[in-house]
């Protein structure tokens, strides 16, 4: 039997584990998931929007993977050198092998000044309070400013735009937390200026997340044409990749100015470059400075500023990975370095360790990119097989864990949550509502026998 630990439990975990029991080439394959939270699904339970059922759903077939008979979902297990934690070295002591999936979990910074004065945050913090993450703080968000900044023009820039210009009633029928719909239900947020440092064509949100903006009921999307002009592409974008055209033609479609009279407005600027967050006992505005095209794909600053008020500014500008104690880590990439998914230490691959998903590769690609990322990882793990089999394993891992985790969560409890949250719902006479804290999740998974 081959027993190997899967440290994540996110789609590329997942896929992972799949992977590895579904295969035929190594017969007797068993796969523990561990994570840190007590709950499974990662990202999407903790990072799709919450208006986003379509993509909410893929936790079903998430959940259909852990419950394989030969896959077992163990929550709760902080990995790394920290109390009561489970350190790399020990893992490699109880299992054959161990497949790091454990994302990118920090943001990139701006590091312009003023970047930390109060009403300033990253877009994942944000993010994590309205997903429930029981790490997220509890408020504190500026909802009663007027004007509201997010830097960046990707996906998660224009989910949390289209959470602040939402309506809370739009959002009761959502797993939203309680808290956070009473927050968002008396936010005075009327202006949400979306801003990046290039041009429409050079955008990385998709065309379905746009188009959403322009859909909302009670805001308007409106774009500044005069900024996207300065995009060589805007006035004939018949040379860009469909996806890339397909933005640009949205864009183009939307009012300049308000002219539908409703109570929110989402602007979208383009060639703004961030200088400094501007306020002395919180932010009150952020200074752009304006930039130009180069010809080659990026932009240059041009010595001309324009100060944007906000009471509010959330960043987005990209995640990295954050190193586990124990492992090696590549600072500059934000990476664990591998070859074909198997762990480098000083060059050379380390025996039963691996990584995929954006640990390995870096924070690029959608869901399902991960499926192939954790091929080729499962793939060198296969190869390993023998070499792999002949390594000391603990007869029982799990059993042991029970016994050196404090308060370790099966399936079971998770199954423990999830009637808890759909009670909870049912309270507030809403569907299920998520428990956003640490003590509420365990007391719940307590509440199942075997969790």
């Amino acid at each position: 039997m081959l027993r190997v630990a899967v440290v994540g439990s996110g789609p590329s975990g997942v896929y992972t584990a799949q992977a590895l029991v579904q295969q035929r080439d190594v017969p007797g394959v068993t796969v523990d998931v561990l994570d840190r939270l007590p709950c499974p699904y990662g990202l999407v339970r903790y990072g799709v929007a919450p208006d986003h059922e379509k993509i909410k759903s893929l936790q079903g077939n998430l959940r259909s993977a852990l419950e394989h008979p030969d896959i077992a979902f163990l929550g709760n297990v902080p990995v790394g050198d920290t109390p009561g934690g489970v350190t790399p070295r020990r893992l490699l002591e109880l299992y054959h092998a161990v497949v790091y999936c454990v994302g990118a979990a920090t943001d990139r910074r701006l590091g312009i000044p003023g970047e930390d004065l109060p009403g300033s945050h990253s877009a994942t913090e944000f993010v994590s309070w309205y997903s429930a993450h029981p790490d997220a703080a509890p408020g504190g968000f500026a909802l009663g400013a007027r004007s509201a900044v997010v830097i960046g023009v990707g996906n998660v820039a224009v989910d949390v735009a289209r959470v602040l210009a939402r309506g809370a009633d739009e959002l009761r029928a959502t797993d939203v937390p309680h808290s956070a719909l009473s927050a968002l239900a008396g936010s005075r947020v009327a202006e949400v200026q979306m801003v990046g440092r290039r041009g429409p064509s050079q955008a990385k949100f998709t065309t379905k997340e746009l188009r959403e903006l322009g859909a909302l009921p009670d805001a308007e999307a409106l774009v500044r044409a005069d900024e996207a002009a300065l995009d060589p592409a805007w006035d004939d974008p018949s040379g860009l990749p469909a996806a890339v055209r397909r933005n640009v033609e949205v864009l183009r479609g939307w009012n300049t100015e308000p002219r539908l009279g409703r109570a929110r407005h989402i602007r979208l600027r383009f060639f703004l470059r961030p200088v400094a967050l501007l306020g002395d006992e919180a932010v009150r505005a952020v200074r752009f400075e304006r930039t130009a095209p180069d010809g080659r794909g990026g932009v240059v600053g041009t010595g001309r500023f324009e100060d944007v008020e906000a009471q509010l500014v959330l960043r987005s500008v990209g995640y990295r990975g954050v190193p586990i104690p124990g492992l090696p880590f590549d600072t500059d990439r934000g990476t664990v370095p591998h070859d074909r998914g198997r762990v480098l230490r000083d060059g050379s691959p380390s025996p039963g360790e691996y990584v995929a998903g954006w640990i390995k590769r870096g924070p690029t690609g959608v869901i399902g990119t991960n499926r192939s990322c954790a091929k080729e990882t499962v793939g060198s793990l296969l190869a390993d097989a023998d070499v792999l089999k002949a390594r000391p394993a603990a007869q029982d891992p799990r059993s042991v864990l029970r016994a050196s985790v404090r308060q370790l969560v099966e399936w079971p409890g998770w199954l423990g949550i999830e009637a808890a949250e759909t009670a909870l719902g049912r309270r507030l006479g809403r569907g299920p509502v998520k428990i956003p804290d640490w003590d509420g999740l365990l007391t719940a998974a307590r509440g199942r026998a075997g969790g």
